[in-house]
C-alpha cells in the first residue's frame, strides 16, 4: 500500500491490550519504515522495535505528580517529536491512537504542518470522563479530526452524541490473529495442570481484573452450577485492581478448587486456553459511565470456535451476535447469566452452532488482513472528500 504515516499512540507493544494490539498488527500492513510511530518507552521495546516493520520512536511519557497537569511533561515530548518528524519528513496524515494526549497533539501539529488528522476511538474514554476540562478537551479533538474510527455501533453513537459528525465517523471494528488463534491447538496439559477430571467442564475469561468485566457475577454462577451438580471450573486470565475483591468471593463461596487465578499467561499458550474451555464468558456491565467498547477477547474467542457470553452493556453487540455466535446478557442479573452458562455446558448441540457460527464470522470480516483492507479504503475515501483538518 505504502503510504506515509505518522502514528501517535501512547499504548503500543509490548504493553498489553487491544489498541497496542491493534496498532502492531494493522501499520504493519499498511506500510514499511515509511510509517512513522511515536510511543511510549516500556521495559522490553527494544525486542519489538527492532524486529519491527515500521519506524518506532520510544518517549517517556510518564506522567509527574509535582506537574499540574501531571501529564504536562508528556503532551509536551509527544508535541516536540511529532513536530520534528512531521517538519522533516512527509506525511500523507497523522493518526492518533486516542482523542487524549494523542489526537490533542496530532491537531495542534496538523494545525501547523497541514496535515489530515485521524483520530481512533474506543469507547470506554467517551464515557468515563466526565464532563469537565478533560472531557470537552477530548470533544474538541474529536469534533477537529478530519475522521474518526469507531470500534463499535455503541462507540459510533457516542461520537454522535458528543457533536461528532456521523459523516466523519468509520466503523471498523477491531482484528484478530486467524493463524495464531484456532481451533484444534492441543490443550490436554493446561486442563491437567489445574487437576481437571475428565468429566469436567471449563469456563474461561480473559481480561483485566476489574468490577465491569463481572467477573464476580461468573464466580457465583459457578458456585450455583456446581451447587446443582455441574462439574464445572473457571479459568481466569488476566491481572487487576479486583483481584483480592475475587479472591475474597471465591473463599466465600468454598470455591478455592474450582476457581483457578492464572495472571498473565505466555502469549502462545493463550490460544491454547481457549481451546481448552468449553464457554467462554465476559458478562460485562456499566460502572459508573465504565463501557467495555467492543470487547477483543470474544472474538479470539470465536476464533478458536467456542461460543461465548457478554453483558448487554457497552459495545459488545459487535463481538457477539446474541443467539448466533453467543449470548448477551446483563451482567448485574445473576440468575440470568448462570440460565445461559448452564443452557451451553448441558447443550453440547447448540454451543456447538454457535461455536461454528462465530468461527466462520471472525474468518469473513475480523481477520487483520481484512481490518488493514477497511482501513485503507477508508484513509483513501477521507483524502478525497475535504481538506485538512477543519475544526466543524
Amino acid at each position: 500500500m505504502g503510504k506515509k504515516y505518522l502514528v501517535l499512540t501512547e499504548l503500543f507493544l509490548p504493553t498489553k491490550g487491544g489498541t497496542a494490539v491493534w496498532f502492531s498488527e494493522v501499520y504493519p500492513r499498511l506500510g514499511g519504515k515509511d510509517i512513522h510511530i511515536v510511543t511510549a518507552a516500556v521495559p522490553g521495546s527494544e525486542a519489538v522495535d527492532v524486529t519491527h516493520p515500521n519506524s518506532i520512536h520510544r518517549l517517556n511519557l510518564a506522567r509527574v505528580p509535582w506537574l499540574k497537569p501531571e501529564s504536562l511533561l508528556m503532551y509536551l515530548r509527544l508535541l516536540g517529536c511529532s513536530l520534528r518528524l512531521a517538519a522533516t519528513r512527509r506525511f500523507d496524515a497523522i493518526h492518533a491512537g486516542r482523542a487524549l494526549p494523542e489526537g490533542f497533539v496530532a491537531w495542534l501539529v496538523a494545525r501547523i504542518t497541514g496535515h489530515r488528522v485521524l483520530i481512533y476511538a474506543h469507547g470506554e474514554e467517551l464515557t468515563t470522563w466526565g464532563r469537565g476540562a478533560k472531557y470537552k478537551t477530548m470533544r474538541f479533538a474529536l469534533r477537529s479530526a478530519d475522521m474518526v474510527i469507531a470500534n463499535s455501533e455503541f462507540t459510533r453513537d457516542q461520537l454522535s452524541a458528543m457533536g461528532v459528525r456521523r459523516e466523519r465517523i468509520a466503523l471498523i471494528h477491531p482484528g484478530v490473529d486467524i493463524d495464531r488463534f484456532r481451533p484444534g491447538l492441543p490443550f490436554a496439559d493446561l486442563r491437567s495442570q489445574l487437576g481437571m477430571k475428565p468429566n469436567e467442564r471449563l469456563i474461561l475469561s480473559v481480561g483485566r481484573l476489574q468490577r465491569r468485566k463481572g467477573f464476580d457475577t461468573v464466580i457465583q454462577c459457578v458456585g450455583r452450577l456446581r451447587t446443582s451438580g455441574q462439574p464445572v471450573r473457571y479459568a481466569l486470565i488476566g491481572i487487576g485492581e479486583q483481584r483480592e475483591e475475587l479472591v475474597r468471593l471465591v473463599r466465600s463461596l468454598g470455591l478455592d478448587e474450582a476457581v483457578h487465578f492464572l495472571g498473565h499467561v505466555p502469549p502462545d499458550e493463550l490460544p491454547r486456553w481457549y481451546n481448552a474451555c468449553d464457554v467462554f464468558v465476559m458478562p460485562n456491565r456499566e460502572v459508573d459511565g465504565d463501557n467495555e467498547g467492543f470487547g477483543m477477547v470474544f472474538i479470539e474467542a470465536a476464533a478458536c470456535e467456542k461460543p461465548a457470553i457478554a453483558g448487554t452493556a457497552g459495545g459488545t453487540g459487535s463481538a457477539v451476535l446474541d443467539d448466533v455466535t453467543g449470548y448477551r446478557v446483563n451482567g448485574n442479573d445473576v440468575a440470568a447469566v448462570c440460565a445461559r452458562m448452564n443452557e451451553l455446558l448441558t447443550n453440547k448441540p447448540k454451543a456447538l452452532t454457535l461455536g461454528q457460527r462465530g468461527l466462520e464470522r471472525v474468518r469473513a470480516e475480523f481477520a487483520w488482513e481484512r481490518v488493514a483492507e477497511k482501513t485503507a479504503a477508508l484513509i483513501v475515501q477521507s483524502a478525497s472528500e475535504r481538506p485538512p483538518c477543519s475544526t466543524r
